[in-house]
């Protein structure tokens, strides 16, 4: 059962931030190390690569409370995989997709590019996101029963399966192209 707010309560979302360990989690610790200040709503969590994210990843965060997602990459040109970022904000824009589609809002979904030395930005991109979800609401999920909730994700992510971003991070070969070996 989800609490009602009153127009005298403020709404504090529940935030969920994914970041690689390269850039992400170095302006997090650089941040930390500094003592910039920045809301305690959001739960991070450490991925090996933005480019590892999953359009499931994002929904799954989302079913399970999240009332904003977002990503923390290196910035564009300067990844530590070479495109993995690239990679992660394909994924994003085709995931905001799927959110306006279930009338969610791709709103709630961003995602942020810094180098590892920017505390700052870091810092403002979790203050950035938790007052655009306070003026957006809680999570219309949340109003959902699970198994209603199971039911929609399942179904936009078995849609999302069917569905090619057309990205894949990696350059075609040509067919005259022999693979090694």
């Amino acid at each position: 059962m989800t609490k009602q707010h009153t127009s005298s309560e403020i709404f504090e979302p529940e935030i969920t931030a994914f970041y690689c360990v390269y850039c992400g989690y170095m302006a997090a610790d650089t941040a930390g190390a500094l003592e910039v200040q920045y809301p305690a709503n959001v739960k991070f969590i450490r991925m090996p690569c933005t480019g590892k994210t999953d359009v499931r990843y994002l929904l799954e965060a989302f079913e399970q409370g999240a009332d904003g997602v977002y990503l923390v990459a290196c910035p564009i040109g300067n990844c530590h995989h070479v495109r993995g970022n690239e990679r992660g904000h394909a994924r994003v824009e085709h995931a905001k997709k799927i959110l306006d589609e279930i009338g969610l809002g791709s709103d709630r979904l961003d995602m942020f590019f810094m180098s590892g030395s920017q505390a700052q930005t870091y810092a403002n991109a979790a203050k950035t996101m938790t007052e655009r979800i306070r003026k957006l609401g809680p999570n219309p999920l949340k109003n959902m029963n699970t198994e209603e909730r199971k039911e929609l994700i399942d179904a936009i992510a078995e849609e999302d399966d069917k569905e090619d971003t057309g990205f894949r991070g990696r350059r075609k070969i040509s067919k005259k192209a022999k693979p090694p070996g």
